[in-house]
């Protein structure tokens, strides 16, 4: 008998108020106006680790949402992504109290240099003993772009070229200039690294160029697991080539099989093990201890929830400004420079204001699951198998309601099923998540840079 497949599930949150279900920061039991203290997240991280999740999976975005009504006043009343604080420097709180859990961290490669953001990496891979993950992020508003100073964003392709550029030099700070066995710490030759050991590194492309030596020594993974969330043509071919970790939007199991076996085959394309990569579809899950507790529940959240915020959110995503048209207008889903996909998936439905307001009603247009513990996990199961991925980004709704939620009532459920795990491996976030090691596999494309002497 076939052993059955782990769920993975990461917690996804965002250093802000209002992330994903807009309007439940009114929910009374809901704490996130505290995003912005240490303790909210130290709380967060614990609850997380007892849960045995595999990790918190931190979204940013560099900019903010005008695109509804051609402002921010609904943004900042309703606090949608906005304020949004750096992700990056909440890990070390975060991993000080805990010993396993994983960090996904968000960050826009137009934001960032890579000599500077990899010393960035390798400093947190380093601190939380290799639990590092980087989400990759090309960015997708325009106000973000004019904040450092473009006049918009770059073409949606291009933004993903700039992207393998930026992961090229990337690779060759992290595997390329420092042997594993550079640092001897030495104190009676006074040598502590050594400089036979240590090599700059040369690049010129088209977007970076570089001659330095990486600022850090080697962290316990090098390259921190790589995780991205485009599912356009070009993000696709991007995932197939970088990816390990690939975050999904899907109405039902059958819509994500269909993504899932195009991101395996893309890996495939690219030279690498389509097992190499995991793929988490983004969930609200509401339980219960009986349905009708978890029903009762779901229609309080109803209360607190905005369609309308949720719709402005999407209208940034998508690049069109929904407040434009009445309910039932016919809508002109144009090309998008935003994020494809969503746009895409717009213009095949159809979608009227009406129908966009009825799908967001409770602040967001994310597959909700409602029910007891042996309900959800049915549910859960269903994904995982007819979907063909691996696990899930849980939304959170009320914080910490949410994950505390999971914790106590799905995950053992899922336990006594056989298809969570019972307690953490030991070992590094891609150790932890793939079984193979601490470092990228020899078939990753960052594999051609490693030095003689740096092992995989």
């Amino acid at each position: 008998m076939s052993q059955k497949k782990q769920i993975h599930v990461n917690a996804f949150n965002m250093n802000c108020v209002g992330h994903i279900h807009h309007g439940l920061w009114t929910h009374p039991r809901d704490q996130s106006t505290r995003y912005n203290t240490l303790e909210y997240w130290t709380n967060i991280a614990r609850i997380l680790e007892k849960g045995l999740f595999d990790g918190i999976f931190i979204a940013d975005v560099i900019g903010y949402y005008d695109v509804y009504q051609g402002g921010t006043d609904l943004t900042l009343r309703e606090s949608i992504q906005l304020p949004v604080n750096n992700p990056w420097l909440l890990i070390s709180a975060m991993a000080a109290v805990t010993e396993h859990i994983g960090f996904g961290v968000t960050a826009t490669v137009g934001a960032e240099h890579p000599y500077t953001f990899a010393r960035n990496v390798s400093t947190l891979d380093q601190a939380t003993r290799g639990r590092l993950g980087w989400n990759i992020v090309t960015g997708y508003v325009d106000s973000g772009a004019r904040g450092l100073g473009q006049d918009g964003l770059a073409a949606h392709d291009a933004r993903y070229d700039r992207a393998d550029d930026f992961l090229t030099l990337s690779y060759k700070l992290w595997e390329g200039s420092w042997e594993d066995d550079a640092v001897i710490a030495d104190r009676a030759s006074r040598v502590y690294a050594r400089p036979d050991k240590v090599h700059p590194v040369q690049h010129e492309g088209p977007y970076y160029r570089a001659n330095a030596i990486h600022m850090s020594e080697p962290s316990p993974q090098r390259t921190p697991v790589l995780f991205q969330a485009g599912t356009s043509e070009r993000g696709i071919r991007f995932a197939g080539q970088h990816a390990e970790g690939i975050f999904i939007g899907a109405p039902n199991p059958a819509a994500a099989r269909t993504a899932s076996r195009r991101l395996r085959q893309a890996a495939a394309d690219a030279g690498r093990d389509p097992s190499d990569l995991k793929i988490y579809v983004g969930l609200a899950v509401i339980p219960g201890h009986t349905e009708k507790e978890a029903r009762d529940k779901y229609a309080e959240y109803l209360q607190h929830a905005n369609p309308e915020a949720g719709l402005a959110h999407f209208s940034a995503s998508t690049g069109i400004d929904f407040s434009q048209y009445g309910l039932d207008d016919p809508i002109s889903y144009g090309p998008s420079n935003a994020i494809q996909s969503a746009t895409q998936t717009a213009r095949q439905q159809g979608w009227t204001r009406r129908q966009l307001l009825e799908q967001h009603k409770l602040g967001s247009r994310y597959t909700t699951v409602v029910g007891d513990p042996s309900q959800v996990a049915d549910q859960l199961e269903q994904w995982i198998d007819e979907g063909e991925i691996d696990g899930f980004n849980l939304t959170r709704i009320v914080v910490p309601e949410t994950y505390a939620d999971f914790a106590e009532l799905i995950v053992p459920e899922l336990q006594n099923r056989g298809r969570y795990r019972t307690a953490y491996a030991e070992g590094t976030l891609r150790q932890k998540l793939f079984g193979r090691g601490d470092r990228l596999p020899d078939s990753h494309p960052a594999a051609q840079w490693r030095h003689a002497g740096v092992t995989a």
